[in-house]
């Protein structure tokens, strides 16, 4: 498990700059550097929506990584001890990225 910091603050599942959702999916199957990735786990939040009181933000997550090509992936699992999601802004995953990428 990873210690996330996640960027996107419009995303759904951020709170406080660490994820919710308790686990994600970073994608980027033919990614050779950070700007061919996202995370396929954006969703982005609407004004007003109701956020669950019982959902809390965790410092580590599990992620899966579809980006085979970065050096912390082993068998489509991230193995970096911190990872950087990036995304001011987002509209959708297209608009995030895995800043921790590293070419393998």
């Amino acid at each position: 498990m990873a210690e996330l910091k996640c960027g996107v603050e419009n995303c759904t599942y951020n709170q406080d700059k660490y994820c919710c959702k308790g686990d994600i999916m970073v994608g980027g199957k033919h990614a050779d550097n950070s700007c061919g990735t996202c995370c396929e786990s954006f969703a982005q939040r609407q004004e007003g929506a109701y956020t669950s009181s019982l959902d809390h933000a965790c410092k580590t997550i599990s992620i899966d990584c579809e980006a085979t090509k970065c050096m912390y992936n082993s068998n489509y699992k991230c193995h970096a001890e911190h990872v950087d999601i990036k995304g001011c802004g987002a509209c959708d995953c297209q608009g995030t990225e895995c800043a921790t990428f590293r070419e393998a």
